[in-house]
């Protein structure tokens, strides 16, 4: 049997996950992340990390497992929060889960663990991970949890063939309603505590709120845009142009003139595309959708319905970096012109397209329309059940 150091962080997911470990056997020592320090009453009073840590140690001391807190606050900051400010700041919309997953917990707490001669690492991450040998050489497969309304795998998109390697994920063959049916069988005291919503640094605070600790309020105009201005009539034209990749990537170009201004925002960094809630403007009808932010003017561009042609994309392109490849040998599949799968947020429906690289860029192209894609963003993309890659869109 290994050993193992499971990452608790004090959920039902978590302990599941090293009880089954324990079950199995395995030499299971549990770790609990600490992953913000602010000493700031906003925010350390609204952060949960206290009751959570204590409940990780209390499933511990109920598994008689090995339990230790780690402080990973100073990197994280560094890492995570610092780029997710930067991210705003440039009107681009970043998602700090996968970033914490590739700089956090596959990385820094895998070191981590290694020093404490762990073999592997494992989270309650709803992820299934499989493994086949190409040529000779065995190649790591992220594969989808088997609970479709809780697959992971999104967030896990960033991970290389060596995080792979060391990674354990006990929970992904199960569904949720499972875990819970478990974690009572084991008379866990966590079998019935809530699913943690985002991260835990902001807890109950609004994310303006949180970026307002760096990012200040700045009022600007909230401005409409009608279905049939020029630049909406425009894009919506480069949408029915055929085999025009290049054309399809382009977003809408909006300037003050292209609209009405219906309101005032607190600051164009706390918007993201699509985004609906947050505007408070009542009275026009059809709920009002974010087009588009310009920080530079500090103006925010909307429009009537989730249907709005100037949120609607055939497809994007990838960042400078282009594609990373979580399972390399999945490269072949391009070649041979395969359909793929991808998603371009957590639980948004899996959607049918192609990747086209060419010397210099990296496109993904959609079979059927999608909404709001937004820069600062990750693309994932799947071939059957596997995620084989991944970028940010640009």
């Amino acid at each position: 049997m290994a050993r193992v150091v499971v990452g608790l962080s004090g959920g039902v997911d978590s302990s599941v996950a090293a009880w089954l470990l324990k079950e199995q056997g395995h030499d299971v020592i549990g770790l609990f992340m600490r992953n913000w320090n602010d000493a700031s009453p906003t925010l350390e009073d609204e952060c949960p990390w206290i009751d959570d840590s204590r409940d990780a140690m209390l499933v511990a001391e109920q598994l008689g497992i090995p339990f230790q807190i780690l402080d990973l606050s100073a990197d994280y900051k560094t890492r995570i929060v610092d780029y997710m400010f930067a991210e705003y700041a440039s009107g681009r919309t970043p998602n700090p889960d996968v970033l914490c997953n590739r700089e956090i917990k596959f990385d820094l707490f895998l070191q981590n663990a290694l020093k404490l001669g762990a073999d592997f690492v494992a989270t309650g991450h709803y992820v299934c991970k499989g493994s086949e040998m190409v040529d000779g050489q065995e190649y790591f497969r992220l594969l989808r949890g088997a609970d479709p309304n809780k697959d992971q795998s999104y967030f896990l998109c960033q991970l290389n063939q060596e995080q792979l390697s060391k990674a354990l994920f006990p929970i992904g063959h199960l569904q949720k309603s499972e875990v819970r049916e478990i974690a009572v069988k084991a008379g866990l005291h966590v079998h019935n505590k809530k699913d943690s919503q985002g991260l835990c640094f902001i807890g109950k605070v609004s994310l303006p709120d949180f970026l307002q600790q760096q990012l200040k309020p700045k009022e600007g105009d909230v401005i409409l845009v009608e279905r049939d201005s020029p630049e909406v009539l425009q894009h919506a034209q480069r949408m029915q142009e055929e085999n025009a990749v290049e054309l399809w990537v382009q977003k809408p170009s909006f300037t003050r003139s292209s609209g009405k201004i219906i309101g005032k925002h607190k600051g164009a960094h706390y918007y993201t595309i699509g985004q609906r809630r947050g505007l408070h403007i009542g009275g026009t009808g059809l709920p009002l959708f974010v087009l588009q932010t310009d920080v530079n003017e500090n103006s925010i561009y909307v429009g009537l319905g989730e249907d709005h042609p100037a949120l609607l994309s055939r497809a994007l392109e990838a960042d400078a970096q282009g594609m990373h490849w979580v399972n390399p040998s999945a490269k072949m599949l391009l070649k041979s012109g395969e359909k793929m799968q991808a998603r371009i947020r957590y639980r948004q429906a899996l959607f049918d397209c192609h990747i086209k690289m060419t010397e210099n860029r990296q496109f993904c192209i959609f079979l059927t329309a999608q909404r709001s894609v937004t820069s600062g963003q990750f693309l994932a993309v799947y071939y059957l059940e596997e995620l084989i890659c991944s970028a940010t869109i640009k």
